[in-house]
């Protein structure tokens, strides 16, 4: 699980400098973007101090690549709350228990029995 969280950071890393000089709202749609699939795919119970830690490391990223976009930059962090606020989802279960989500019971007969 870390060498994904990792590839996937470094390759957002490299698509945020890529996309440092875009309007802010795009790249923040597009950062929600990235965030809502790992989300989708990785919020399984038990998960939950990970995928913050995902999300502090995309908000540190994008943080860096404003930063760098000029001398007269004066993105701090009290700014940047307001664009995660804006754009980055919180971490959240996304997916229930196994036991809650395999344990399903059908009404009737099934034609997949």
């Amino acid at each position: 699980m870390r060498r994904r969280m990792q590839a996937k950071l470094s390759e957002v890393k490299a698509e945020l400098q890529r996309r440092r000089h875009q309007p802010i709202p795009e790249q923040g749609a597009w950062l929600e973007g990235v965030v809502r699939g790992y989300f989708a795919y990785h919020a399984v119970p038990t998960n939950t101090r990970a995928m913050s830690h995902f999300r502090s490391q995309i908000i540190w990223h994008w943080h860096r690549a404003l930063h760098r976009r000029g001398q007269r930059d004066r993105t701090h962090w009290v700014r940047m709350g307001q664009l995660v606020r804006r754009w980055l989802p919180l971490a959240k279960k996304q997916h229930p228990w196994p036991e809650q989500r395999f344990d399903v019971r059908t009404q009737g007969k099934s034609r997949m029995r």
